[in-house]
């Protein structure tokens, strides 16, 4: 009997540790989801004023969105699993991809040679006009 609760309560442990490495797999993905939605908005605010000025047509100054996309991921609070990001743009739109990796804690006593968790969220974003 006193061998199979201690097996019990090693099995567990181990469902203890997957549920806790979720978690953090979850919010970490959130964290990194929320970062480049706001790079993606941030980028998508670098109107061409010139073209604009001319045409009366809303559209990106490519450059000046990827640097803005970039400076929002820069300035961003929660960034302690961004591991790499990319900011690229059309005149119609700017795409932000974060990836991030989340280190297993609980998890690494029974896979000491386990991988980081990585993850990955793209966000895309376009200039509108005003109603």
């Amino acid at each position: 009997m006193t061998l199979w609760v201690l097996g019990l309560c090693l099995m567990m442990l181990f469902v203890g540790g997957i549920s806790i490495d979720l978690w953090r797999a979850f919010s970490e993905r959130t964290a990194l989801a929320n970062a480049a939605d706001a790079a993606a908005v941030a980028g998508s605010s670098a109107i061409d004023a010139d073209h604009f000025r001319a045409t009366n047509e809303v559209r990106l100054d490519p450059a000046l969105a990827e640097e803005q996309a970039r400076q929002s991921l820069d300035s961003q609070a929660d960034r302690r699993s961004l591991r790499s990001a990319s900011a690229w743009a059309t005149p119609e739109r700017v795409t932000v991809t974060a990836t991030g990796s989340v280190n297993f804690t609980l998890l690494r006593i029974f896979m000491a040679d386990a991988e980081p968790f990585t993850v990955t969220v793209h966000a895309t974003a376009s200039p509108r006009r005003s109603p």
